[in-house]
Order: structure tokens, then sequence, then C-alpha cells
């Protein structure tokens, strides 16, 4: 039987040599001659096996893996979801006056298609009832309102919220709304401004980028103009609330990056606007959307130019608020939130699963209970409970547990920690499945690893995460 090897993972940047050690979460810069003998390409002379020796009693290279695959909410799963829920999502309605291309709804998805449904009175007030009573623990929840397109029912969200102000006094309540924007008119702005509701308007860039996809449902005619009348009669009539406005970015990897990126940081009604860009998603779609070279050439250069203001080297207004996200989120996985450890405990699972029902709750027309919005609708994998039963723990705890499905090689990955899969990456809408989920695994890996790199290339040029 081979020896077990040392649960590490070496790698390198242009300007070091490194180890990470899983069992202390811990990175460590390496002389070149350890790194070759750890990487098996050197026999190892005395001195070097020294230094081993050393690492080997600071604990580092333990060659210990966790011996059960299990979330640390496992064991107080019915607790959190009995007071400890933070918001929810009510779908208002499942029609929209679009017909965006790669709308989670399009037909282009294993997904529902846009029909006439819209939720019942009585199923809204239900759903808050149901976040209410199950907020015991939490001083502040939020109430989010979701399509198709939302405001087609207007009338419905204005009961929402009143309801909850109502029902909810006492507790800080945050009302956010996901929209196309085309339907703001000075009645629905004055209103969702007097109770201080977060707007996240849906915009993909200039004209001829964005009403590409974005085209009414009759017509075939684009929606950028209607969109940035709506955000440019928001700032001439209520100026002070646009800090309530957010852009929700949907990015065509085949589309010109630089382009998209431009409009962003040059166009005055937008570019001092919160930007929250997604790419186009292959989740459940029937085609998958691939980048073009041009796309991540673009990217990895505006990436570089990120790095270069970080260094002081280039004015943060020439860096693009697209790409600014990922090295927040480098500093927040490998700096803030990366905490060094003695060893891996007995139990452990990877990151990426949500809580569901509890960090995010979405409550369809029909009352029906999903982790969250952008799971498919067609999936009986993914229904948590209905405005009728509750919640389905035992559903909930196979969704919260997901690295079961591939138990052995969780407890032998490396970056188990930095993974970013949910139990929707496992969905086939019947059961969920091992090989899909063992499908995302090799980019889950790439993707950490790049980013273990970029932290330590910035570090190495001097960048101080710290002071950040």
């Amino acid at each position: 039987m081979d020896k077990i090897k040392p649960f590490i993972h070496l790698f390198r940047t242009p300007g070091g040599y490194y180890l990470y050690d899983v069992n202390k979460n811990a990175i460590l810069k390496l002389e070149p001659e350890v790194y070759a003998f750890l990487n098996g390409n050197s026999n190892g002379k005395n001195e070097i096996k020294e230094k081993i020796k050393k690492l080997k009693e600071k604990g580092f290279l333990s060659v210990k893996r966790a011996d059960i695959i299990e979330h640390p909410s496992h064991e107080i799963l019915e607790d959190l979801l009995k007071h400890n829920l933070s918001m929810v999502t009510l779908q208002v309605t499942q029609q929209c006056n679009l017909r965006c291309d790669y709308c989670a709804y399009s037909g282009g998805y294993f997904n529902r298609e846009h029909n006439n449904r819209r939720m019942p009175v009585d199923i809204a007030r239900r759903g808050i009832d149901f976040l209410l009573e199950h907020s015991r623990d939490k001083e502040i929840v939020s109430v989010g309102f979701y399509g198709g397109e939302p405001l087609l029912e207007f009338d419905l969200i204005k009961e929402c919220i009143h309801y909850t102000e109502k029902r909810g006094e006492g507790k800080n309540i945050v009302f956010n709304i996901t929209t196309n924007g085309t339907l703001l008119d000075r009645e629905k702005i004055a209103y969702m401004a007097e109770h201080d509701v977060y707007i996240m308007v849906s915009l993909d860039g200039p004209q001829f980028m964005h009403d590409r996809h974005r085209k009414y449902a009759h017509g075939n005619r684009g929606s950028f103009e209607k969109v940035m009348s709506n955000l440019r009669l928001i700032q001439e009539i209520y100026p002070a609330y646009t800090d309530k406005i957010k852009l929700s970015l949907v990015l065509d990897p085949q589309a010109n990056f630089s382009c998209v990126n431009d409009f962003f940081i040059s166009y005055d009604l937008v570019k001092d606007l919160d930007l929250f860009p997604t790419i186009i998603n292959n989740r459940y779609s029937k085609t998958t959307h691939t980048p073009s070279d041009e796309y991540m050439v673009e990217t990895r250069y505006e990436l570089f130019k990120i790095y270069l203001s970080r260094l002081n080297r280039l004015a943060d207004r020439y860096t693009s608020k697209i790409i600014n996200e990922y090295m927040n989120k480098l500093g927040t996985d490998l700096y803030r939130n990366r905490k060094i450890t003695s060893c891996i405990t007995e139990k452990v699972h990877h990151s990426g699963p949500c809580i569901p029902g509890v960090q995010r709750f979405f409550i369809d027309t029909n009352g029906r209970f999903f982790p969250c919005e952008r799971v498919s609708e067609e999936s009986g994998v993914m229904v948590i409970g209905s405005i009728d039963s509750g919640f389905n723990t035992d559903k909930i705890r196979q969704l919260l547990n997901i690295g079961k499905l591939t138990e052995e090689s969780c407890k032998n990955c490396w970056a188990f920690r930095f993974c970013d899969q949910c139990a929707a990456n496992a969905d086939d809408l019947t059961q969920l499945s091992a090989q899909m989920k063992a499908g995302f695994c090799i980019r889950s890996r790439f993707s950490a690893e790049e980013r273990f790199k970029d932290y330590c290339t910035l570090k190495e040029l001097g960048y101080d995460f710290a002071n950040r």
C-alpha cells in the first residue's frame, strides 16, 4: 500500500514556490529545493530532510483527513430553521413584460417559462408571517419581491409592505426588489423611496449590447432607453434615493468586455451606482456559454490593472468596477476569513452551500419553498417545503450536506475550504447526481489555485491586505 501523502497543495507564482497546508489552513513560501522534494522531483539532501523535519515539528505536513463529511450546521439545523430565518423572497408573479434571451425562464433553461400566475394575497401574507414567526433571533429581516417582473404586481407589493410593517413592528425590516426597470414611474418611485425599498435594476451595458438580449415581449424592441430614462427620473426627483439603487449586470462571455466595462466606468448616469456582475449562467442551461478568447484576454488585462491600482501604480478611476469584486473576494477568502487551525476536525464540509431556508429563502407563486430564486422551479429535488406544510427538514438536510455525494473525493480535496459548489450543481431535476457534482470539481480547484496565486503574487509585490 502506498504511503499516505501529506495533505498539502503545492503551487508556484512568478516570484516564489508555495505550500498550502490543508490541516493548518496556512500558506508557506518554500525554498526551491524543499518545493522540489515535496513535489517528488528530488531525493533530498540531508539539509532538506532536516528542514522537512522542522516543518513537521511545527505541525505542518500532517497526513490527517476528516473522517466524516458533514456541514457544521447539521446538528443545529432545526433550531436555525425555527428561529434564525433572515429573509424571504416572494415571487409575486411569473409574468414579465420582457423576453430576455438568457433569463432562467426564457425557454433556454430547464425551468418553467413565463406565464400569468400571480401570488395570491393570502399566500404572500402567510409567507411574511412565516418569516416573522421563524426569525425570533434576528433583529434585521429582509422581504424581497421577485418575478417575472414584480412591478407588474405593484398593488400586491404595496399590500405586502403595509402588512409587513404592521406585523413586524419592533423588527428592523429591509425591503428589496429585483426589476428590469422598465415599469418604474413617479408613483412607484415615490412609494418605494418613502418605504426605503432597495431596487436592483437589470442593466447590461451600452445600448447595442443591452438591447441585443433584453427585449420587450412584443415588438422585438430593446429596453435600454426606457431603463435609462427611469434611472434619470429617480436622480431628478429623489437624488438622495440613488443610494438605494443597485445595478445587476449579466455578462455575455461572447461579447466585447471592454465596451461593457467602459460604459460602467464612464457613463455619468450609472458610474457611481453599485454594480453586481454575474456571467450568463450555465446551470440548468440547455446550451453551454463559453467565454471567447478575446473575453478572457480583456478580463485578465482588467485584473492586471486592478493589481496596479492596489500597488498605487494606477489611479482607481481607471479600473474596472466589474473585476473589482474579484479583488474584494480575494481579500475576504484568503485574508480576513482564513483562520489558522491546528488540524482538520473529525467532521468537515466543503464551502459553497448556504443553509437552505435560513440564509436564503424563496417562495413561488404557488407557495412552494425553494432554497433561492436561482434553482429550477421544475426540480422536485429543490422543493424544501410549502406554505401549508412548512419546511421539509430532511430535504433541507440533504441539500445542506451535498458533499456527502462525493464524500471520499471531498475528504481528500485540498481546496474544500474554498469550494463554490452548492446543491444546484448536482441537480438533474429528478435527483442529486454525484456525477454532475464531480463535473464541477476541476473548475472549483482551478479557481481556488488561481486565487492563491494572485494573493501570493500581490503580497510578493508589497500589497498589504490588512489595510484594504
